[in-house]
């Protein structure tokens, strides 16, 4: 059964255009979304093929999603404040 993917756009619609405009402007936020997205993927990929993984990599994997996904939401949503 596939595992559903935590994209940036999917999980924050509302900011997709902000996601897309960021993208294309702003390198380090390609850098980092690309690398959260890679990161999300594997841990897909271990979900879904049934491989044993050791809890503590496990763990690690989803931890290090969660602290780039809330440092991109933060990027995201301080991109949308007025200068």
């Amino acid at each position: 059964m596939p595992i559903a993917p935590h994209d940036l756009e999917l999980d924050f619609p509302e900011y997709a255009d902000t996601i897309k405009r960021l993208q294309n402007e702003d390198l380090e936020f390609k850098v980092e979304s690309d690398t959260y997205h890679k990161l999300d993927k594997q841990i897909r990929g271990l979900q879904e093929s049934g491989i044993a993984t050791d809890d503590e990599h496990y763990s690690h994997l989803k931890k290090q999603r969660a602290y780039l996904k809330q440092h991109l939401y933060n990027r995201i949503t301080n991109s949308e404040l007025p200068h």
